[in-house]
């Protein structure tokens, strides 16, 4: 059962064809800070690219970010549609950054229960757009 919810290469994105392909596809939603595209694959199983831009921090802020953004999608993978793949990126932009702060505060809002739920919310949001086209 453990097996089920992991999270291998082969459940990630990552070349920039790949990345391509989803962003191409052009079915997104946004939650203000979390940005998630969506496009069908062939593959059976979702599979996952994460987008930390630099704007949001230094790397042990961006690499923080993108823990907390595959844990989310590793515990979610049994609530979410199975053949798609997902580009989440993160909106620097929304993020409440202070150019002297050490920790940006919109940071301690990304924490994994808000991120689980954010991402629960945008893949309805995006399931249920395709269902009324």
């Amino acid at each position: 059962m453990l097996k089920q919810f992991s999270f291998p290469k082969t459940k990630r994105l990552v070349s920039g064809r790949q990345f391509d392909a989803v962003l191409g596809r052009r079915l997104s939603a946004s939650t203000g800070v979390l940005l998630l595209y969506m496009a069908e694959n062939k593959c059976g199983y979702p599979r996952l690219g994460i987008s930390v831009g630099k704007g949001c921090g230094g790397a042990v802020i961006r690499n923080r970010l993108k823990r907390v953004l595959r844990e989310a999608f590793r515990q979610s993978q049994g609530q979410i549609p199975p053949c798609f793949d997902y580009v989440l990126m993160v909106l620097s932009r929304r993020l409440n950054l202070q150019a002297k702060e050490a920790t940006p505060k919109g940071i301690k809002q990304l924490k994994l229960e808000n991120v689980q739920k954010w991402f629960l919310i945008l893949v309805n949001k995006i399931t249920e757009g395709l269902k009324n086209q």
